[in-house]
């Protein structure tokens, strides 16, 4: 296994739309593996591909306490059962350091497949909806803080430009 390189805001490598997983085979248990190894290693819940710089439809995340509750979704979709909306301070590890409040539909239905393309559903809600509606906005190119004002994304994205120039 290895750790990947996550893609940060802003690199438009991010905006792409991932395309469906059609094959599952030993090339996509190895990159589900070392998508798992680079999120825990960055301290994070969730990962889409897409921020991997492979833009299939391929997240995973692990919401548990101690980390001991892996998941994996291919070619995930949800459908909104409560349109009540919960507030969370979502942070991204493609936006290092930043954390925003953004509002999103507290519980859905979640369909995809596992990793040998068995397909499953199941109801979500809390920190779990929340989780996997950040992670498939990933797979669609988008970001968390297209969410926020258009002034504080602004301000996020010249700070992590600034950085990124100056650790190059």
């Amino acid at each position: 296994m290895a750790v990947l390189q996550i893609l940060e805001f802003p690199d438009p490598r991010l905006r792409k739309i991932a395309s469906g997983v059609t094959s599952f085979d030993s090339n996509l248990n190895h990159l589900i593996d070392d998508m798992f190894e680079t999120m825990y290693e960055a301290q994070g819940i969730g990962l889409a591909a897409t921020q991997v710089n492979v833009h299939k439809r391929l997240l995973i995340l692990d919401v548990s306490e101690n980390k001991d509750s892996p998941r994996v979704f291919i070619n995930p979709t949800f459908d909104i059962l409560d349109h009540e909306l919960s507030e969370y301070d979502e942070g991204c590890l493609s936006v290092p350091g930043f954390y925003e409040t953004v509002c999103r539909p507290r519980v859905i239905m979640v369909a995809a497949q596992d990793r040998d393309g068995a397909q499953f559903e199941f109801e979500a809600g809390g920190l779990l909806a929340t989780c996997l509606q950040h992670e498939i906005d990933h797979l669609e190119g988008k970001l968390f803080v297209d969410y926020i004002s258009t002034l504080k994304r602004n301000r996020i994205r010249s700070k992590l430009e600034k950085e990124q120039k100056n650790s190059a």
